[in-house]
């Protein structure tokens, strides 16, 4: 039976480092903590670094506070754990030294960065302006074999400072920040946001000016350093172009020292600025962690900590704040103002109905997340009507009435097997398309509760009596209330007809996850140039509106004219 025993941990090897900071303390007297959880984050003149936790327990007690420096061997705090075998103290010491390593591998990366030397190529002094290429690889991380890389800070054309950052790395434990060795322009990046890197890799290409006597007489006096080395960076990656290998001298703890950078007489210097603004903020790894995990911009929240450290809490009260006051937020839609309208006469307040409520919100969220495109054409249904009015007599027969929305269905779902673009729709994290084998129609009812959509099923498949007698039953729901739920969902592409009220166009609003939606106008006859000659023809105004995302122009200039095709002959439907 396991029995319940206390366990203190302690602070582990610092890699060399004699003291640190505690910068903040990650658990509260009570909480439960598992392995590898964080518990406390420390920094050094080079790096902020988490300590995880050993093992899991409940904490029972806390031995540092934010502010104090500790050094290896100090008591940290004190775990309730339990100990239901004997190897449970061989699990913590395995589990410390496997923690100790990780924190060295923050701390002791600068060390050994910086007695790496610098590889210059062999110049003699001259005077004489000339240009060189800089590539920067990842230097030693330490004994860590990959780092994710988190944010680029700057761009191809930027001119950087020696010492501005060019990249922001993260390993489980510590944020780095990768300086530039020497002053130039970015002429080539080969790394991208997430990518992993190991020792080596090629990161960018700076175009160095070489201007004086000093910098070139600075090369050739490491020119003994570059012989003592050579052995050792041959294996480093090169470019055809003259380059030098320099590694870098040291990591750049993601606490920044907001430095200002000199701005020069050319070169982009405010894009490079722009983005090291997120940078240039006084945090630890776990709180940036937090703040990309919740979206935040670390350079928009203000902080509490020492020194004008962020900290968790920070984090926290900034995205309530957002959340309960958008409109105070900078990147925030902000709110329409209150206005009292009965200042200016009489008036009357009626609640929204919920299908109001519901029909509303779905459009502003489709209007907000769709890049919407509009685009109009006119479809000649002049022979289609002709062809209607010889089936006046079938019709009294049926007792079904054939609208020419009946044939718009079905050559919107010949046109959605033709162009798989808009039979689609785009998965929730924008990374895939989902092209549907179904052809559901939704088409759109005005009713005195507000606008309903139900859904034809199958509507390839059905012909236009069919189709005539479904579209009438729906339509009767909807306005009778009394459609299901099911009778309104699994819509691929959505028709909306104002043809019976009026009007020459309108753009209407894409139904998400659909990606395009038509819309119909008030049929009229115009005069159309035929064979020499103005002749009088029935003439329907169509709009088609579409996910810029998922569909191009030339995809919605297809769909639209084999729309228009099929209305003007539907014989072609039989094809």
């Amino acid at each position: 039976m396991s029995t319940l025993t206390k366990q203190t941990v302690k602070i582990p090897d610092l890699g060399g480092a004699a003291e640190v900071e505690v910068i903040e303390i990650s658990v509260a007297v009570g909480d439960e903590v598992s392995v590898d959880d964080s518990i406390i984050v420390v920094e050094s003149d080079k790096a902020s670094m988490d300590i995880p936790c050993p093992v899991a327990g409940k904490v029972t007690a806390i031995s540092v506070a934010e502010g104090s420096m500790v050094k290896e061997g100090d008591a940290l705090l004190e775990l309730e754990i339990s100990a239901s075998d004997p190897a449970s103290s061989e699990s913590m010491d395995a589990q410390s030294v496997a923690s100790e390593s990780a924190v060295a591998i923050a701390s002791e990366a600068p060390a050994q960065l910086e007695s790496a030397p610098a590889v210059v190529p062999d110049q003699t002094p001259t005077t004489t302006p000339a240009t060189a290429t800089e590539s920067v690889f990842v230097p030693d991380l330490g004994g860590a074999d990959k780092v994710e890389l988190i944010e680029l800070m700057v761009a191809v054309g930027d001119r950087i400072d020696e010492g501005d950052g060019i990249v922001l790395m993260e390993s489980d434990k510590a944020s780095m920040e990768l300086p530039s060795p020497v002053s130039g322009v970015i002429t080539a990046l080969y790394v991208n946001e997430g990518d992993s890197l190991a020792e080596g890799d090629k990161v960018a290409e700076l175009e160095v000016m070489v201007t004086d006597t000093q910098a070139v007489t600075a090369a050739g006096d490491n020119a003994e350093a570059v012989s003592a080395t050579e052995a050792s960076t041959t294996s480093k990656p090169t470019t055809s172009e003259p380059s030098t290998s320099v590694p870098v001298s040291s990591f750049l703890a993601s606490s920044a020292t907001n430095k200002s950078p000199s701005n020069l007489d050319t070169g982009n210097t405010q894009g490079a600025d722009d983005r090291r603004r997120k940078t240039d903020v006084y945090a630890g790894p776990a709180v940036r962690k937090l703040a990309r995990k919740l979206g935040v911009d670390l350079s928009r929240v203000k902080s509490s900590g020492p020194r004008g450290r962020l900290a968790k809490e920070d984090l926290h009260s900034y995205v309530k704040q957002l959340v309960s006051s958008p409109d105070t937020m900078g990147g925030a839609i902000p709110k329409v103002p209150e206005v009292d309208f009965s200042q200016f006469g009489e008036i009357v307040t009626e609640p929204m109905s919920k299908l109001h409520k519901i029909t509303a919100a779905n459009m502003h969220r489709s209007w907000l997340n769709v890049p919407h495109v509009t685009q109009f054409d006119d479809a000649d249904i002049t022979e289609l009507e002709a062809f209607r009015q010889t089936l006046k007599d079938e019709m009294a027969k049926r007792e079904i009435k054939i609208t020419p929305v009946s044939f718009l269905m079905k050559a919107v779902a010949a046109a959605l097997e033709s162009n798989p673009a808009f039979n689609a729709s785009l998965s929730a994290d924008g990374e895939s398309i989902i092209y549907k084998q179904y052809v559901h129609i939704g088409m759109a009812v005005d009713t005195p509760a507000g606008l309903m959509v139900p859904v034809v099923r199958d509507v390839n498949k059905k012909g236009i009596w069919q189709l005539s007698e479904e579209i009438r039953e729906l339509a009767d729901k909807a306005k009778s209330r009394k459609l299901k739920p099911n009778e309104m969902q699994g819509g691929c592409f959505t028709v909306s007809s104002l043809g019976g009220i009026g009007g020459t166009g309108f753009t209407p609003i894409v139904n998400t996850p659909e990606v395009g939606i038509l819309g119909v106008s008030k049929l009229a006859v115009k005069p159309v140039f035929q064979n020499g000659e103005f002749v009088p023809r029935k003439m329907l105004p169509l709009s088609l509106s579409y996910d810029h995302r998922a569909v191009n122009g030339g995809d919605a200039g297809r769909f639209m004219t084999e729309i228009a095709a099929l209305l003007a002959d539907v014989r072609r439907l039989l094809l």
